[in-house]
């Protein structure tokens, strides 16, 4: 379940200068805080020369939530960041398009457990932008890095074994 704080901050996305200038919203979930969807319409504002939605705003509305959904689950014992990202276009964004970003119980302990083996783990999660008519408009890989805090590693040659710094 979503703190308190966390619903205050999803709230608040909704007003942040670069989503809402972009027309993005995150949608509610109720009662599910392993799924975030988001949604952006089509308006004049964020529409290219072509009447479709611009591909950097399609790639904007998908940037931070597997970020997010990953902190809320994995922890504070852990460090998460985006590592790298693509964006596929399958066909133009025309009027209303959401994305869902979930992670399942399972993959977060599948990443959980590789942190906690291996120091560090760099997952790579998938969402698809869909448009109104159901149709898939584009697909976005993320590569994140989730780090355990406090991890080790080890030495590399003529370095003292240690602690990585946070």
């Amino acid at each position: 379940m979503p703190t308190r704080r966390e619903r205050l901050l999803m709230r608040f996305v909704n007003f942040y200068p670069p989503y809402l200038g972009a027309g993005v919203r995150v949608l509610r979930s109720h009662g599910d805080d392993q799924t975030i969807r988001v949604e952006m319409r089509l308006r004049f504002w964020n529409r290219n020369l072509f009447g479709t939605h611009f591909g950097g705003s399609l790639y904007a509305m998908c940037d931070p939530w597997f970020v997010f959904l990953l902190v809320r689950h994995l922890g504070d014992g852990y460090l998460v960041w985006d590592k790298a990202a693509a964006i596929e276009f399958l066909k133009p964004g025309r009027g209303r398009v959401t994305a869902t970003f979930h992670v399942s119980t399972a993959e977060v302990a599948e990443i959980r457990a590789a942190a906690d083996k291996d120091g560090k783990t760099e997952p790579v999660l998938t969402a698809e932008v869909v448009g109104e008519d159901g149709e898939v408009v584009a697909r976005v890989r993320k590569t994140l890095w989730v780090k355990r805090k406090g991890a080790t590693r080890p030495p590399a040659t003529g370095e003292p074994h240690g602690v990585v710094s946070d």
